[in-house]
C-alpha cells in the first residue's frame, strides 16, 4: 500500500526542486526590479539625464539661426525659454529680425559636450554647461567658426526644462 506524499520517483523530486527555484528566482527577480524601479537614485539620475538633454537642446537652439528662416527659429528661441530670459526674447523680438535680415547670416551650433553642474530636483532647478562650436556664415566670406562654453540655468516648467538664463562661462584664470 502506497503513503501519501511520498513517491520514489527522481524525476517527480527533480521537477518540485526546479519548481521551488524558479520560483524563488522570480520573486528575487521581481523583488529587485521594484526595488530598482523605486530607487531615488535613479530617479535622481533620470531628472539629472532630463535636464542635460534639454540644457544641451535648448543651448543649440539659441545659437542657430537662419536668417531665410527667421520666424522658425525665433520661434525655437522663445520655446527653449522661460522666465525673465523668455521674456527678454519677447520683448527683442523685433529688433532681432532687423539685425539678422541686415547681416544676412545663418549660425549654427554643434554640441561638443554638456554637465549638470547643479540640480535641485525638488525645486525644480538646474545648472549646465555646454561646450559648442558656432560657425557662422556671412553672405560673402568664409564661414567663422569659434567654440565657447556656455553657462545656462534651467527651470523645469510643465512643457519640462528650459532655459532661464544663458551667458558666457569664464575663460582662463580669472582669479586676480
Amino acid at each position: 500500500m502506497a503513503r501519501l506524499g511520498t513517491t520514489g520517483n527522481p524525476l517527480v523530486v527533480a521537477a518540485i526542486a526546479l519548481t521551488v527555484a524558479a520560483a524563488g528566482t522570480a520573486g528575487w527577480g521581481g523583488w529587485s526590479h521594484y526595488e530598482a524601479a523605486h530607487d531615488d537614485s535613479a530617479a535622481y539620475a533620470q531628472a539629472r539625464d532630463d535636464a542635460l538633454a534639454a540644457g544641451e537642446q535648448a543651448v543649440q537652439n539659441m545659437n542657430t539661426l537662419d536668417h531665410t528662416q527667421l520666424e522658425k527659429g525665433l520661434d525655437r528661441w522663445e520655446d527653449s525659454t522661460t522666465g525673465d530670459l523668455h521674456r527678454q526674447l519677447v520683448d527683442g523680438r523685433e529688433a532681432f529680425v532687423e539685425q539678422i535680415e541686415a547681416a544676412r547670416t545663418v549660425s549654427t551650433a554643434e554640441i561638443l559636450s554638456g554637465a549638470v553642474t547643479e540640480l535641485d530636483d525638488r525645486a525644480g532647478k538646474a545648472g549646465v554647461m555646454v561646450a559648442l562650436r558656432v560657425t557662422v556664415t556671412a553672405p560673402e566670406g568664409k564661414p567663422a567658426v569659434k567654440e565657447s562654453r556656455m553657462l545656462g540655468r534651467l527651470t523645469r516648467t510643465s512643457d519640462g526644462w528650459k532655459l532661464s538664463a544663458l551667458g558666457q562661462a569664464p575663460v582662463g584664470n580669472t582669479a586676480g
